[in-house]
């Protein structure tokens, strides 16, 4: 097989790497090296938290050919009703709203995704009637106050805190970097553990060399953040609740038999039922998978703005929509990843970062998202007509 097929085969699975180094190199230049600080990265890794988190739930609604463009209203919803909760009973635990956030995002889920499994309704028909229902729910929570402050600092903390270093303050965040090597090395090892098992049912033909590369790009890549923001005040609560809930995802969709049904019901859903998947069990999963992270997501952002507010939620589904497509998930289904979906939500996000920090007016800057998903798509529609 010659080298530039192989490259082609491969090219959707490094090409949002590239393309997050190329924006951010255009922006570090463009910018002075203010794009690449240690707090700017600090604060753009936070700003793309509830994005990530929504993002991975959208990446599995898009592998099974769904849609979900209620989400944005749902996670402000729910934001609105922790809010309302912690105004008139401050006592309660921050892991009781958490975990009750999280709860009616499955209730919100289950509710859609019987109309859609169940009824048979197209499921852009039953989200967008949920993105009108719960954008009227928003406004009723809200209604009568406003925006609702949060005065509880151990809720806002979920948003703008740090983890604590190890052995009291130093100039470098010492948790922080053990963190990060230990990512790396958990990193390396499934990449290498997941090209044996591909190897031993001959499914992969990346080049060792290839192979080699990009696990060195992406520990460079991952080290070099972690620096930065060991230098700034370490990780984020944010960024680390981000990163199990993205460890966890990628468990599920490439160690489970659950993650195999979901690629396999958006990759041919006849075949799949008569091979015996329940498929309105694998989207009824996807929709209450997807209202859970809606329900944090909702925490996150709330948390981030330490309030609620009547216009929170607007256009997130689009951003999630936006950051899985980016991110190398395939617009005819059954292809996606949620650490590519990471990727692709840092870059839509660095994107917004860096033409604010220049200066950049808001009507351009949705041209130029605009136009990179367009980009994404089209690469997509390309790359499928190479046989990966």
């Amino acid at each position: 097989m010659g080298t530039l097929t192989i490259i082609k085969r491969n090219m959707r699975s490094y090409a949002m790497f590239i393309a997050l180094l190329a924006v951010m190199l255009f922006f570090t230049a463009t910018t002075g090296g203010i794009f690449m600080n240690a707090r700017n990265l600090s604060n753009l890794f936070d700003q793309t938290g509830y994005v990530a988190v929504l993002a991975i739930g959208m990446t599995l609604i898009l592998i099974d050919l769904q849609i979900d463009l209620s989400i944005g209203y749902v996670c402000g919803f729910i934001g609105a009703i922790v809010a309302q909760i912690m105004r008139v009973a401050p006592g309660v635990p921050v892991v009781v709203l958490v975990l009750g956030a999280m709860l009616i995002g499955i209730l919100v889920g289950a509710y859609q995704g019987f109309l859609v499994a169940k009824c048979e309704v197209p499921p852009f028909v039953v989200t967008l009637a949920g993105m009108f229902i719960f954008r009227g729910a928003l406004l009723l929570v809200t209604g009568s106050t406003g925006t609702i402050v949060i005065k509880n600092e151990t809720f806002n903390a979920i948003g703008n805190g740090f983890i604590p270093d190890i052995g009291g303050e130093h100039d470098i965040h010492i948790l922080t970097m053990i963190l990060g090597i230990a990512l790396v090395g958990c990193l390396i090892g499934s990449e290498i553990k997941a090209r044996a098992n591909k190897a031993k049912y001959g499914l992969s033909d990346s080049p060792k060399t290839l192979f080699i590369a990009k696990l060195f790009f992406m520990a460079v890549l991952i080290l070099f953040f972690t620096t930065k923001l060991a230098q700034y005040h370490g990780l984020s609560w944010t960024i680390v609740i981000v990163l199990v809930v993205l460890g966890i995802y990628h468990f599920i969709t490439n160690n489970t038999v659950l993650g195999r049904h979901i690629y396999a019901v958006g990759g041919n859903r006849e075949a799949a039922q008569l091979s015996g998947i329940k498929v309105e069990k694998i989207l009824m999963f996807v929709f209450c998978n997807m209202g859970m992270l809606a329900g944090l997501a909702g925490v996150l952002f709330a948390a981030r703005l330490q309030s609620a507010t009547p216009t929170a939620g607007n256009a997130f589904e689009m951003d999630a929509i936006a950051s899985s497509y980016v991110g190398g998930t395939s617009a005819s289904g059954g292809v996606g990843k949620v650490t590519g979906t990471m990727i692709g939500a840092l870059v839509m996000s660095s994107l917004t970062n860096g033409m604010n920090l220049m200066g950049v007016g808001i009507s351009l800057q949705y041209i130029v998202r605009g136009a990179v998903l367009i980009a994404a798509v089209l690469f997509d529609v390309r790359a499928r007509r190479v046989k990966i």
